[in-house]
């Protein structure tokens, strides 16, 4: 009996997927692109937490006047404020958010071609649940050290002083009086930030990413400058879409309250309160700044996480 020529033809190659170098490039992506943006996340942390006073006064009055009186009264290494930690944990954060999207995207990938839009959003969602364990800790060390410049600049206005504070302490202070749940104050407010976060950008970058024109060494992959406007493109819708959950996370991690500002018990009540006191348009309060912040974070981290450097330092195949 003959068979057909197709049978005689091998399988083609099973791609392996290597989590290793995935999670060094995430690494390194991070780490560059929190350095080039943390001034202006820093703003955007400031812009937010701030309340008006009883006669509509604000401190900051936009975002470039919150980097300017940020300038004047601490100086370059102000605008840097809660960076060393952030640094510090963006090495993982990144790591898992970008190396675990891959590996649930390979996970739940059907077969070959594309994977369907559900099954990229749920990659998406479980990278971002992944990214929690060290996203929660991180965020609220960063954003105390970050509002402790405003919450300082304020009593120096007032003729009060606040005593200078660290990460270091902030960390030992919350450890000493609320053990390692202290760390994870918040974390429902995170999660429901970065899952949204990542269900909104993973499938809108990879749907942009293949738009764009492919690299000329036949690997397929987009040019450098279309996954870097990618990232920027997505990055910035999904930050805005989810912007009034970040609101609340910043407000119930932010431990260093204004004298006579609402108190908050949980996600419900800081959603009601400020939409009392505040208005719906108070969900977006640095949400420019907040989109100005992710647009570059994420078109540099793809870009340096598609470059490969860890395959190339491991001799691994892309």
């Amino acid at each position: 009996m003959s068979t057909s020529s197709s049978s005689n033809q091998p399988a083609p190659p099973v791609k392996q997927f290597s989590l290793l170098p995935k999670i060094v490039n995430g690494g390194i992506a991070g780490i560059i692109g929190v350095t080039c943006v943390f001034p202006l996340d820093l703003v955007k942390t400031r812009l937010q937490n701030q309340t008006v006073s009883p006669n509509g006064e604000r401190m900051y009055t936009s975002m470039v006047d919150c980097f300017r009186k940020t300038y004047r009264a601490e100086g370059f290494s102000g605008m840097y404020r809660g960076s060393a930690v952030n640094i510090l944990l963006i090495t993982p954060e990144k790591a898992i958010k970008l190396a675990a999207n891959d590996y649930f995207r390979h996970l739940y990938s059907p077969g070959p071609g594309k994977l369907p839009l559900l099954r990229e959003m749920a990659a998406g969602g479980s990278a971002g649940l992944c990214q929690i364990i060290v996203t929660t800790p991180m965020e609220l060390l960063k954003i105390q050290m970050q509002d402790a410049g405003r919450v300082a600049a304020q009593a120096k206005l007032e003729g009060r002083t606040v005593q200078k504070v660290s990460a270091t302490s902030l960390a030992l202070d919350l450890f000493r009086s609320k053990g390692i749940l202290g760390l994870y104050r918040g974390t429902a407010a995170t999660m429901l930030r970065d899952v949204t976060f990542s269900v909104v950008y993973f499938p809108l970058f990879a749907r942009l990413n293949d738009l764009g024109p492919r690299k000329s060494d036949g690997s397929g992959e987009a040019v450098f400058w279309c996954s870097f406007l990618s990232g920027c493109a997505s990055g910035s819708l999904a930050a805005l879409a989810v912007n009034p959950f970040d609101v609340v996370k910043t407000r119930l991690q932010a431990i260093t309250k204004d004298e006579g500002g609402p108190k908050y018990s949980g996600i419900a009540d800081t959603f009601v309160k400020t939409l009392k006191n505040e208005g719906p348009t108070a969900f977006f309060k640095g949400g420019a700044c907040r989109m100005i912040v992710i647009a570059p974070l994420f078109g540099i981290a793809q870009t340096v996480y598609y470059l490969g450097v860890a395959e190339k330092l491991l001799g691994v195949q892309k």
